[in-house]
């Protein structure tokens, strides 16, 4: 009869659920990511790597003109064909003072400027080499003075100036 107690207490503890482990701690989530800081443009040479001014071109058939603009803004540079005169005007709306460097992917060029103030205005001879740098620059140039820049593309509005005032 013992054996059959211990054989009846040990089938029991066979019924016995087994312990269940215990659960594993959820993972804390993830720490979110900082968005990383763009780092500043270089604001050496490499100033083909520097951001466009905003704007775009526009072609005005009255008056042979390219007008660099922002949408319902005042025109920041306008290229203008003055085919009596045998030129082209530059006119560029800033304040700065001093002669207009423009810089192509061919180089620099200085030209001397009338200023008012609020606008400089340069005046390039239709011929001048200058003209087709600016229309066929990689993709932008800029213009220079009084450590002011405007950085333009190169867009087929002023190829159509020069070509229209030659």
């Amino acid at each position: 009869m013992r054996r059959a107690i211990g054989l009846s207490l040990l089938m029991l503890s066979g019924c016995v659920a087994p312990s269940r482990p215990a659960p594993k701690p959820v993972p804390p989530p993830p720490a979110p990511t900082p968005t990383p800081t763009p780092s500043p443009l270089p604001q050496g040479d490499a100033w083909r790597d520097w951001p466009l001014t905003p704007g775009d071109w526009s072609y005005r058939h009255t008056g042979t003109e390219a007008v660099f603009a922002q949408p319902g803004q005042p025109p920041l540079l306008v290229l203008r064909c003055e085919r009596a005169a045998g030129r082209v005007a530059i006119v560029w709306t800033t304040d700065a003072a001093g002669p207009l460097t423009i810089r192509t992917t061919y180089g620099d060029a200085t030209r001397a400027v009338a200023s008012n103030g609020t606008r400089l205005e340069a005046d390039i001879a239709a011929r001048d080499p200058l003209l087709d740098q600016m229309a066929f620059s990689r993709g932008r140039f800029m213009l220079l003075a009084g450590g002011q820049a405007a950085i333009v593309p190169a867009w087929p509005e002023v190829s159509r100036v020069v070509e229209d005032c030659r």
